[in-house]
């Protein structure tokens, strides 16, 4: 089959590649027919090498028809349109029985002491080939695939495997009260969702981004908007929209990617010239993120507010301004997206005609996985208004 692989920094190519087949009882083989380009698949494209080995398959946003499933496997038969969760989950541990499904014990990675195994997504997340190729092989089948009708386009239904769950679970971490205001920083596809859903429910949302597309699109879904390519002090004018107090909660839709940290940027090249095993140790023990983002978020928000992070960061010594954050008494959420526990959720209003979360208004580019390398390319730049990428195998 052909399938999109990692070959180094900033080189992807479309390879042929052994089709996947069942290993485990509990398996499915599905052919896909979408996969989407995340946010965080640039962290592989442009940082996490040193947690890659040269073939890996990428892509953690698929969905498709099921070819094959193993003989445990009776939740799912050939023929049946299902979306794959990004988070392999077994549904049955003590965290899956507590809806943690992103910290799933069965396919944790102990050794790395991460949580659940990710498709496509490092030695650290399981090292399993992922969903931007042909056919995927899915474990714990019994439990994670998401079985939606025939007939609608698969963009009413391939971003519940990642953007949807986590924009969702971005909201509901943020604790906004009844009629209350939120900042979300970064309109990518998670920010952008992640304000949809706000206004959704009922919120106030005040959109932050520096890219004139981005902005745009944010707009035609009512968010009040903040240009930071022109606004030299974004938390001032939060404020100025907002009586002086902030937003009462902030959304850090942004991650280690946040520009305004030139030191840390700078830490990223120098990491990347590394021998990898130097540079898997630099990265899991030093301050090597942008956490330019996130130090405006903690600025932004309201005294006794919430700062809910969806963002990805790696270092684990990155410094925090604790004082600021203890004095302003806030409240801090986050982590990877529990997909099941939110899809019963969002299946309605995914299936709803009336499109509330504008899902037709969301992909941006519709391309060959022949063209995939390209597709990543001009995400990574921000190049022809790439906002989401849907690849078709």
């Amino acid at each position: 089959m052909k399938a999109l692989t990692w070959h180094g920094k900033r080189d992807v190519r479309v390879d042929e590649v052994p089709d996947p087949a069942i290993k485990e009882p509990n398996d499915a083989i599905i052919r896909v027919t979408s996969s989407g380009i995340c946010g965080s698949d640039l962290h592989l494209y442009e940082v996490l090498g040193p947690f890659l080995a040269e073939g890996d398959i990428l892509g953690h946003e698929a969905m498709g028809i099921v070819e094959e499933v193993g003989s445990d496997v009776t939740n799912l038969k050939p023929g049946d349109r299902v979306v794959v969760p990004f988070n392999i989950s077994c549904g049955h541990c003590v965290m899956c029985d507590n809806r943690l499904y992103a910290q799933c014990e069965t396919t944790q990675s102990p050794e790395h002491g991460t949580g659940a195994a990710l498709f496509g997504y490092t030695k650290l997340y399981g090292q399993v080939p992922g969903g931007q190729a042909e056919y995927l092989r899915v474990p714990q089948a019994q439990f994670g695939p998401i079985k939606v009708p025939d007939g609608p386009p698969d963009e009413r239904y391939l971003y519940l495997s990642d953007v949807l769950p986590t924009a969702w679970q971005a909201v509901q971490y943020a604790n906004i009260p009844d009629g209350g205001s939120v900042t979300v920083l970064g309109l990518g596809p998670i920010g952008q969702m992640s304000a949809r859903i706000a206004r959704h429910l009922g919120y106030r949302v005040i959109a932050v981004d520096g890219v004139m597309e981005r902005l745009a699109m944010a707009r035609r879904h009512g968010a009040e908007l903040i240009d930071a390519s022109e606004t030299h002090h974004v938390a001032d004018a939060v404020r100025e929209f907002t009586d002086g107090r902030g937003t009462d909660a902030v959304i850090d839709a942004v991650g280690m990617e946040a520009h305004g940290s030139p030191a840390a940027k700078f830490a990223h090249t120098i990491t990347s010239l590394l021998p990898d095993k130097l540079a898997a140790t630099l990265m899991t023990n030093a301050s090597v993120d942008r956490i330019a983002a996130l130090t405006l978020g903690i600025d932004i928000v309201r005294r006794g507010g919430t700062l809910s992070i969806s963002g990805l960061y790696v270092g684990t010594a990155d410094p925090l301004p604790m004082q600021r954050m203890f004095d302003k008494g806030i409240t801090v959420r986050m982590g990877q997206a529990h997909v099941r526990r939110w899809t019963d959720a969002l299946l309605p209003l995914v299936n709803d005609e009336t499109d509330p979360l504008g899902l037709m208004d969301f992909t941006t580019h519709q391309l060959p996985l022949d063209q995939a390398p390209h597709a990543y390319e001009i995400f990574q730049k921000k190049q022809d208004g790439a906002i989401k990428i849907m690849l078709k195998p």
